[in-house]
């Protein structure tokens, strides 16, 4: 395994780390009697496997249902200065809610502390401000930090990138989870402020979000030979030193087997990643045009500023990946959970595009004219039957 300084907390992190979203046997919490012998094993078999390989970070949170209790029946059976354990716990309105929740995740793990505590989900800026308040969600961290029961403090999102630049910008926290992949890198300017601040880097779920890879489309892995197009997407984010570590969602033992290939690349990445990187773009711009693979971005409308809060920028963005790489069944899983994912994915689908004005909104953008139509044709492409984040599942 290969390790990275994890910003001001000085761990050394390994740059994959055992997400803990998908060993789990339930997306709520249930009696330790319910949990299936079989599920049990292989959630320990897959920690084992993990810090057989290095992979000491174990990740989870109070929102993954029975994680933390399973992972209570195997963590304790290691060295505890051997782990790095990180829980997340989602910001309330109320403070005292969000101790008793991390109560919980501690009995869970039956642990005396955990090594990083993430504030989880600072999507919005009421989310924000539930944690950075005066008596606030983060305050109660820091109590926690001082009992021992805390380390390191940082928080997780899946918000816009100005909120996300707002909340590292408080330097308040130590580290940050968040989406950067091949397919999304919106979010640089948010990595370039935590370096700022020297904090901590963690990826989420580069593989299932970044375009579900563990079952590529052929024309992907195509195009990113001679590498599978998870450790292409692997190396691409790992050759960025600003990244210290990125989520593996393992379900089983065999699922770190293929990111393990990134290893023995890292040093040569200015040799392999630029033919990779040329054909990817090659390709959009062949099926896309390069005007549009160059513009479409710009002056998109916030969601607030659209009409029925359609999510306009995520809408062309999920066509421009079924059209350029057929990603058509990542693009419809993530299109089916606009209106239904509230701020982990806000805003909503373009199934009334044709009933809305948008002329206003789209004013500033080169694409103003062609944007409404694109939409619909989106909506049309992907609409689907409605997608529920896994733990509403």
């Amino acid at each position: 395994m290969l390790y990275r300084r994890f910003g001001r907390t000085e761990l050394k992190m390994p740059v994959f780390s055992c997400g803990g979203m998908r060993y789990q046997h339930k997306w709520k919490d249930v009696p330790q009697s319910e949990i299936p012998r079989n599920n049990q094993q292989n959630l320990e078999a897959t920690i084992r496997r993990a810090v057989e390989l290095g992979i000491n970070h174990i990740e989870t949170a109070r929102g993954y249902g029975s994680s933390e209790m399973q992972l209570g029946r195997i963590l304790p059976t290691f060295p505890r200065e051997q782990l790095i354990v990180q829980t997340k716990v989602g910001p309330m309105a109320d403070a005292k809610e969000f101790q008793l929740d991390f109560e919980k995740s501690l009995r869970n793990l039956q642990l005396d502390y955990v090594d990083l505590l993430a504030i989880h989900g600072i999507n919005n800026a009421e989310l924000l401000n539930y944690s950075i308040r005066p008596g606030g969600c983060l305050e109660v961290a820091k109590k926690l930090q001082a009992q021992g029961k805390v380390r390191f403090i940082g928080f997780s999102t899946h918000g816009a990138t100005d909120i996300i630049i707002q909340t590292i910008d408080t330097n308040q926290f130590d580290y940050v989870n968040l989406h950067w992949y091949y397919i999304n890198q919106v979010n640089w300017a948010a990595i370039e402020a935590a370096n700022r601040q020297d904090m901590g880097v963690f990826i989420i779920s580069p593989s299932d979000k970044g375009g579900m890879l563990y079952k590529p489309p052929q024309r992907l892995v195509n195009l990113c030979t001679p590498l599978s197009p998870m450790v292409f997407n692997d190396l691409f984010c790992l050759s960025h030193s600003q990244v210290h570590t990125l989520s593996i969602g393992a379900a089983k033992p065999e699922d770190f087997d293929e990111h393990l290939k990134t290893l023995d690349l890292l040093d040569n990445t200015s040799a392999i990643l630029p033919p990779i990187l040329a054909r990817l773009e090659e390709e959009a711009i062949a099926t896309l045009g390069e005007n549009w693979v160059k513009t479409w971005h710009i002056n998109l409308p916030t969601i607030e500023e659209t009409p029925d809060q359609v999510n306009i920028r995520a809408i062309l963005w999920l066509r421009n990946l079924a059209i350029a790489y057929d990603l058509l069944e990542y693009a419809k899983m993530r299109y089916n959970m606009l209106g239904n994912a509230s701020h982990w994915f806000p805003g909503n689908k373009a199934d009334k595009v044709d009933k809305l004005d948008l002329r206003q909104c789209l004013s500033r953008s080169p694409h103003a004219e062609r944007i409404p139509h694109l939409l619909t044709e989106a909506h049309q492409m992907l609409a689907g039957k409605e997608v529920q984040r896994l733990s509403q599942s």
